[in-house]
This record gives structure tokens, C-alpha cells and sequence, in this order.
């Protein structure tokens, strides 16, 4: 596992599946299983901005980039 991924799944688990990652794939969407409400990804964006330097703009706000571990990790591949 890539140390981008590794560093999303670390985050989504602490921040919003309270440590338990039962069920948790690196493809499971997080809104439609209820992972992370529209708050949530406001937090996941900060969190994103934070630890990798990047800027989300307000286009890149979509489930193609935000919407799972694999989504985010390949979204950050091309950012950075």
C-alpha cells in the first residue's frame, strides 16, 4: 500500500470511523455509506491542503476525486 493511501485510510479511520475499520475498502464511497457527510469533506479537504500542500480548487470538489481512498489517492498523485 502506498504511503499516500496508507495516510487517507489512517485519516478516515481516526477521524471518522472512531479507530474501527471494519468494512472499510479502498473503493467504499464515503457518502454513499455514510463515512463522511458534506462536513466531513470539508475536513477531509483541510486535512488534504494540510499534510500534502496542495491547493483544492472549487471545481475539483466532485466524487470522481473525493469519494473514496482510491479517489483521493489518485486525485493527489496529480496534484503533486
Amino acid at each position: 500500500m502506498s504511503e499516500l493511501k496508507q495516510k487517507i485510510r489512517a485519516f478516515i479511520i481516526e477521524n471518522f470511523l472512531f479507530g474501527n475499520d471494519d468494512g472499510l475498502k479502498d473503493d467504499s464511497s464515503f457518502l454513499d455509506e455514510g463515512i463522511i457527510d458534506s462536513t466531513g469533506i470539508l475536513e477531509l479537504v483541510s486535512f488534504l491542503e494540510e499534510e500534502f500542500g496542495i491547493a483544492v480548487e472549487d471545481e475539483e470538489l466532485i466524487p470522481e476525486n473525493l469519494d473514496s481512498i482510491v479517489n483521493v489517492t489518485t486525485y493527489l498523485e496529480k496534484k503533486m
